[in-house]
């Protein structure tokens, strides 16, 4: 079995013999939880694949919201991202230095906004730097482009819509969380947040879809596997969520992987849902 969708991955041996292609845009969407006390910003001046920008997911969003980092307008995209010296006719290979988990989000972002040309790094900066491949310190400087944009609301969940899917049951919902913080034993990242999940979903923990040696998606057959061991039914509609809509895009980038192509990603997440009285819960 092979993924439906292999252009959605590239190699690391594929974006080293690409790093001189004024057609390639790397982008390092290195990002951390506050807990873990580490500042993906500063690592990224230390060390970073040569020519990546920084793509800052608190950065790119919708910064009047009192959520983190929720997606922008379209017109708030297009400038930022161009500002970063990317635009049309680009190839965008994204990557972090955690579980691809932040780069799994700048890929929705860009599919959200209708750039289909993005790809992530195949075991992300972990896996460059196990080759020994080069790296670079200090900021990339670049000349603005333009990014035409074209936003795809079937690609993200509002509150409001996920409310009305409890009524429907039109969509599945998947949960990134650890099964933990999907049950209410253990304590949520961010203080303040009920414990439990919404009700009717489906606990898939993303670090399932990961194989735990090479930090690589699952090959396609154990892919399926995956989702199907947890219950999840791929011809039907879903829709990931998690703390804070990032790691529910690694379940995203797997449906796409598979061929899927009706999902979508709850934007707020657990921290809207998790953070209000009006929102029911189970655990």
């Amino acid at each position: 079995m092979h993924y439906a969708k292999p252009e959605t991955l590239v190699s690391t041996e594929w974006l080293a013999q690409h790093l001189d292609d004024p057609e390639v845009g790397i982008i390092d969407a290195s990002w951390y939880l506050p807990a873990q006390n580490r500042d993906a910003v500063a690592e990224y001046g230390q060390a970073h694949i040569p020519g990546a920008v920084y793509f800052d997911i608190d950065e790119i969003s919708d910064t009047s919201s009192d959520l983190p980092h929720m997606i922008p307008s379209a017109e708030g995209f297009a400038a930022k991202v161009g500002a970063l010296g990317l635009g049309n006719g680009f190839r965008i290979v994204a990557y972090d230095s955690g579980s691809m988990m932040a780069s799994c989000r700048a890929w929705w972002m860009f599919r959200l906004f209708g750039y289909d040309d993005v790809a992530v790094l195949s075991g992300g900066f972990a896996k460059w730097r196990r080759e020994n491949r080069p790296v670079e310190s200090g900021e990339v400087t670049s000349v603005p482009r333009t990014l035409t944009v074209r936003f795809r609301p079937e690609l993200v969940r509002s509150l409001d819509q996920m409310q009305e899917n409890l009524r429907s049951k039109t969509a599945q919902v998947l949960d990134a969380r650890s099964r933990g913080r999907f049950d209410g034993t253990e304590p949520e990242t961010r203080p303040g947040l009920q414990g439990g999940h919404i009700p009717g979903s489906t606990c898939l923990h993303y670090p399932k879809l990961i194989d735990p040696e090479t930090g690589e998606f699952l090959p396609a057959g154990e892919l399926e596997a995956a989702f199907e061991d947890c219950g999840v039914d791929l011809d039907r509609p879903a829709v990931g969520t998690c703390g804070s809509g990032v790691s529910a895009c690694v379940l995203a980038l797997g449906l796409h992987l598979l061929g899927h192509e009706d999902y979508a990603v709850y934007d707020g997440s657990w921290t809207e849902w998790g953070g209000r009285s009006d929102t029911p819960v189970e655990t």
